[in-house]
Formats: C-alpha cells, structure tokens, sequence
C-alpha cells in the first residue's frame, strides 16, 4: 500500500513539474507597476578578467548595522565566480514576520538585478554562499526576502558591497536600480507571521507556506488561477510528504516548486491586474469624452436650429413686404440681399465659435492626463522622459496608462490628426540621439495603434537635439528637452499640420 501511494506522489510530481516547464517557456519576465517598487543606489565593480581574485567588503545597513561579511570575486571568460562569507546576520524574521531568508544579487550598472540564491544562516548568524554571475561588471548586495525565488529584491537591504584598498577593477559608482516595497509581500498585514521550528521542519516549507499566503493575499486566485491551483497542489503535496515521514529530500523538492509556482503565480496576477486597470482607465476616459461630446454636437444643433428659423422669419418677411408695396421692391430686394450677407457672417462666427469651444475642451481634457499646451500648430502635448527608461525607449506603466486615456479622448473627437516629434538634450552623439529620438517616437505611435487610433492618423518623427525648449548647459535645462511631443491637428480644431 506504501509503495502505491509513494507511485501516485511521484506521478503526480512530474505532471506539476511539467506544467510549470510549459508555464515557464510561454511567460516573460515579469515587471512590477511603479507604485510596487521604489530605487536605490549602489556601487559597482568592474572585475577584469584573467586578473585572479579580489576581495569586497559586505557592510551591514540600517536594517541590520551589526551584520558584516566579505565576498571573493574571480571574473573569468565563463563566468565571474562569487564566494560570499557573512556574520552577525540576525534571524529574518527578527526584521518582520514576512520574511524567512537572505538572497544575494548581483546589480549592473544598467540597473538589472539578478538573485543569485539563497544564503542559508546558522543560529550564530554565519552563512556563506558560493554562486557564479554572467556579468563581470556588478554591485552585490543581500536583501531579506519571503522565499528565495523572487524576482525583484525587496526593500529591506542588509548588506551592501564596499571595496577595499586593493580591490581590483573599476568602480561605477550610483547605479540605480529597483527594490520591491515590503507592503507587496504584506499587502493584508503579514500573510503568516510565522516562528520557524528548524529543528523539526525544513526552511523550505515555510518558505513555500509564505509564497502561497503572499500570492493570495495579491489576488493570484482570481488573476492567475492556473498557476495558483498548481501552487497550492504542490504545498499540498510537501505538506503530506512531511507528515508522512518520506524523507527530507522530497519535502524540499516540493517546497522548492511550491514557492517557484507560488512567485510566478503573484507576478502574473500583478500584471493581470495592472492590465486590467489600464483597460478600465481608458474606457472611462472614452466614456467621458463621449459623452462631452454629445452635448457639444447637441448645443450645435440647437443653434442651426434657431439660425434656420430665423432666416426663415426673413425671408416671410421679404415676401410680405413686396406683396404689400410694389414701389419699394428695390429697396426690399436689397434690404434682403443684406440680410443674407449678415446671415453668412453671423453664420461663420457661429461656426468658428464652436470651433475654438469643442479645441478649448480637448486642451482641458488632454491636460487632465498629460501637460497640454495650444500653438499655431495645433495642441501640444508634452511627455516627458521620466516615462521612459534612462537612454531606453520602452514606456513604463505610468506611460502606458497616461497614452491609454490619451487615445480614448482622441478616439472620441473623429478627425483629429496626430503628429509624434522625439527630442533629445545634447548629451551623447547626434547620432545616438537622433535615434533615440525616432525610436521613443515610434513606441508611442505604435502603442497608440494597439488602443485603436487609426495607423493613417499618426506620424512619428525623431528630431534628436534640434528645438531645445530650455539651456542645455543646465541639467534643468537638459530634463526639459528630453521630451516625446505629440501634436494633435485637424479641421474639427481650426489647425492643420503641414509636413
């Protein structure tokens, strides 16, 4: 009987592990919105290769100031190989209930970060860690996290690297990179507020526990269920392999998949969730100009309607005054003929008043989502480079949402025409910048015809240095002229752009 229900376990554990391969190759990394995540700085280092190992000093942080440690760092062509030795390093738990264990990651100076495992700590506070880095060029840092396979380090760093007097390579000093805000492993209070037993029971299950507590409490039942039921199946079946005695080997095995399923299950609810939101934001937006609209278009009507009346009410009256006296034709003709000159003038003031009333309104509603500015050229709005990455043409979440709203005012005004202009300040090559220009240019248009604008409607054009709105010299200066200008035109608007 114990060796059929040991078969069932196995058979059960390579269909889990399968389906989390197949979940693996089809997801991407995951990115995490901007109120999840605030920056920090760090010092890198530039370990050459072929030039033996060299040493770093790992000091302790706020969150743990007594903490100390030491990492060797040998850069070769495979690979740069880490050997870290930490002290002093207090219980994770000490510094919240939410966390169980120490990670350390390796931060380029492009600000990527990436976790190169698990530091197991003794009851004295000693631990050690050997890993191997891709790059040769990095800051090390150990954070405490809920379980170890987390994406992003959390905000609660304990040791960061220093170098030494004889440490070899190059520093790069304040490289910015991302931290997870602890209140995203905690979003209801602490998910467990656990008190490890190690004595009886692995790290490992306990991590598993937290990653599942974690990705429920981020909706992972309701934005990522597929993954979330394998998560739970796998604690499900750590837990029964712990209470049944089948060997240690198999509880962290399970717990290990557990708290993989678990993590990738809440980074995807995070996503789910954020893409959901942004979907909601636009729709409320197009409802709103819509409706703004329809009045607009109603008002129109009721003052055609009354312009028609009284063109008839002059024309009834011409009628009567030549039926009434034959003599004054002439001057009733003329008097008639004025009457019509007026009519047209009152007409084409009237037209261009709800012109500049309906281009008044699209300013206001563009400026509630993005700066707007009107010019001869049509309405300016101005994005400015914080939506982007630094020296990168990917738009954050921020961006996304605000272009989103924007696409939903334009789909509600038809004939609106919109002229995307990329600039840069001086820094770097005018090469460089021209195509950095075009390309942050082309990734709004093309997000742009993802929300439903019409491709016919949209041009994107890089101009690199040229235009600067402010001086260069300054950094002031330079913030403001790493700018994405999109210009909305046509004749619904009074302006029509000419290329």
């Amino acid at each position: 009987m114990q060796r059929v229900e040991k078969m069932i376990a196995v058979l059960l554990w390579v269909a889990l592990t399968a389906g989390v391969c197949i979940a693996q190759s089809q997801q991407t990394e995951p990115t995490e919105p901007s109120e999840n995540v605030i920056s920090g700085t760090v010092a890198a280092v530039g370990y050459p290769v072929g030039g033996g190992g060299t040493k770093v000093t790992m000091v302790g942080q706020s969150a743990a100031s007594q903490a100390s440690g030491e990492a060797k760092v040998e850069a070769k062509r495979g690979g740069t190989d880490v050997s870290l030795k930490v002290a002093g390093m207090p219980q994770p738990t000490v510094l919240g209930p939410e966390f169980l264990t120490y990670v350390l990651w390796t931060v380029t100076p492009d600000g990527t970060t990436t976790n190169l495992g698990e530091i197991p700590i003794d009851k004295t506070g000693q631990g050690k860690l050997d890993a191997t880095a891709q790059s040769q060029t990095f800051a090390l840092i150990v954070t405490a996290e809920p379980y170890y396979a987390v994406h992003i380090p959390s905000e609660l760093v304990v040791l960061v690297n220093e170098t030494r007097k004889n440490t070899k390579g190059k520093i790069y000093p304040d490289n910015s990179y991302k931290l997870m805000r602890r209140s995203e492993y905690a979003k209801q209070g602490n998910p467990l507020a656990l008190t490890p037993d190690l004595k009886k029971i692995p790290l490992d299950i306990y991590e598993a526990r937290n990653a599942v507590e974690i990705a429920k409490s981020r909706g992972a039942e309701q934005y990522a269920p597929e993954i979330f039921s394998k998560a739970q199946s796998s604690l499900q079946m750590a837990e029964n392999a712990l209470t049944q005695d089948s060997g240690k080997n198999q509880v962290i095995s399970a717990s290990r998949q557990t708290i993989q399923f678990a993590e990738d299950a809440r980074a995807l609810a995070v996503r789910r969730e954020t893409a959901q939101r942004i979907e909601k934001e636009k729709q409320d937006a197009a409802a709103s100009a819509a409706a703004k609209a329809k009045a607009a278009a109603d008002a129109r009507a009721a003052e055609e309607a009354r312009r028609q009346a009284e063109l008839t009410a002059a024309k009834e009256g011409q009628m009567k005054a030549e039926a009434a006296a034959q003599a004054a034709q002439a001057s009733a003709q003329q008097a008639a003929l004025q009457a019509k000159e007026q009519a047209a003038r009152d007409e084409a003031a009237r037209a261009r008043a709800a012109t500049e009333a309906l281009r008044a309104e699209l300013l206001r509603q563009l400026n509630d989502v993005l700066q707007t500015t009107d010019s001869p050229r049509g309405l300016v709005v101005n994005m400015a480079d914080v939506l982007f990455e630094t020296a990168k043409y990917a738009l954050s979440s921020d961006a996304q949402l605000k272009l989103a709203k924007l696409s939903g005012i334009i789909q509600a005004h038809p004939g609106l025409n919109l002229a995307i202009e990329g600039y840069t300040d001086t820094t770097g090559t005018a090469d460089f910048n021209m195509t950095l220009s075009q390309q942050r240019a082309d990734t709004v248009r093309t997000f742009l015809i993802a929300q439903g604008l019409s491709p016919d409607t949209i041009t994107a054009k890089g101009l690199g240095e040229s235009n600067p709105i402010a001086d260069n010299s300054t950094a002031a200066g330079r913030k403001l002229n790493r700018r994405v200008e999109i210009i909305v035109s046509g004749s619904v608007i009074g302006v029509q752009i000419s290329n």
